[in-house]
């Protein structure tokens, strides 16, 4: 099959693509004219905290511009002043213009860890939203009907469990479709609860008699804990910030069922060699661990470089393994977003007082991941595993 390699690199780590053969045929269009595709991702950015599991749609797009295509971002300054009800049971607060160009400027300077800045050209709404008219704005929302509206699963669901529903909040998917219009998109990258929206793109294309984007649909990469999606608020993410060693730890925290999850949609680890590596956790023919510890530098390799995977490997085992911190040790989250370690150590009752734990510090007997701690007002801002003398051991969690 012709561009047979393109579809297999687009699919790997796909949830569904609307439609392969009109993806086929946009790449055959492309190779003739010698004009790339034009690759949609909208961003809202309501907070600018990225997590990887934002960028599995952006690594998508990134494979995108390997083979030779254009991202093209468009920055929701207007939707992201509605806020967009995908999965919401409550209407989003309002944000001011300054709030999301602040936002949007240090959200974009983390998709370009991923994307190749050469290929990218980033769209603000309002350059074509500003200046329309309310007649423009009422015919294209009757190229809708509220049945259409309806059949959104979000929207269905408030509105029989009789939840409040903005009517701005109906004008998302309408604003969001007509970005698609106003850049050409070919092609529109989302996660699962995006469906809806970005098949609006394609129904609005088609009123305005143009070539209907492909909608390649991503699936929602689960968090750290195994039983959420990925998600600042439950504590259970992995920031694209976050230093090398931070992602070592907390991939190597997931639960073993999660593993393929995390090898399919946050690595660049070809499909076949994943199929393989599940057969073997299957068989138990590999010590889970061993392959964590393979998904950990991966991950770390993706953002940081080899060097700094190999080197946060190195940390992680000499903490871990090398100073044999049992299976199961006390654990106790931060009241607050830093605290002193005398407070961590008396509150959680590993030290009985501030004055033990003073004593103990003098001794060089407290240490931080590892390393000693010397300052009686040290403090604890992430997690962590403190040590005091030989066989007391505490894990600290970061206040949710």
């Amino acid at each position: 099959m012709k561009f047979e390699k393109e579809m297999k690199l687009i699919k790997k780590g796909v949830e569904e693509i609307i439609t392969e053969e009109e993806l086929i045929k946009k790449f055959e269009q492309s190779e003739e004219t010698g004009k790339p595709l034009r690759i949609k991702y909208g961003i809202d950015p309501t907070g600018y905290d990225v997590h990887i599991g934002h960028l599995v749609p952006i690594r998508k797009m990134r494979d995108f511009q390997d083979l030779g295509h254009i991202g093209v971002i468009i920055i929701g300054d207007f939707t992201a002043q509605i806020g967009d009800p995908s999965g919401l049971d409550e209407t989003r607060p309002h944000l001011s213009k300054e709030q999301v160009k602040n936002n949007a400027e240090k959200y974009m300077e983390q998709l370009y860890t991923i994307l190749d800045k050469s290929k990218i050209e980033v769209r603000w709404q309002s350059e074509w939203f500003e200046d329309m008219k309310m007649s423009d704005v009422m015919k294209l929302m009757g190229k809708y009907t509220l049945a259409q509206f309806m059949a959104h699963d979000t929207f269905r669901s408030r509105y029989e469990k009789g939840l409040p529903l903005g009517m701005h909040e109906l004008m998302y998917p309408i604003l969001q479709a007509y970005d698609s219009v106003m850049i050409k998109a070919d092609v529109e990258l989302g996660a699962t609860e995006q469906k809806f929206n970005i098949l609006s793109g394609r129904d609005m294309q088609r009123y305005f008699k143009m070539p209907q984007q492909v909608a390649v649909i991503s699936p929602i990469l689960m968090g750290t804990d195994g039983k959420e999606k990925m998600s600042k608020s439950l504590n259970n993410y992995i920031a694209v910030f976050d230093s090398p060693k931070d992602k070592y730890g907390k991939t190597m925290s997931i639960p073993d069922n999660m593993i393929i999850n995390f090898f399919n949609y946050a690595t660049k680890v070809e499909t076949d060699e994943i199929k393989r590596i599940s057969i073997k956790l299957k068989n138990d023919e590999v010590n889970p661990k061993i392959i964590k510890q393979r998904l950990a530098r991966e991950i770390v390799t993706l953002y940081h470089g080899k060097k700094a995977a190999l080197k946060a490997e190195e940390e992680f085992n000499l903490i871990f393994s090398q100073k044999e911190i049992p299976d199961e040790i006390p654990e106790f989250k931060l009241t607050a977003a830093s605290m002193k370690i005398i407070d961590v150590l008396v509150q959680s009752n590993i030290c009985a007082s501030g004055g033990e734990v003073r004593r103990m510090i003098k001794q060089n007997a407290v240490s931080v991941d590892g390393e000693k701690v010397k300052d009686f007002f040290a403090e604890i801002s992430k997690e962590a595993i403190i040590k005091v003398g030989k066989r007391r051991f505490l894990k600290v969690t970061q206040s949710s």
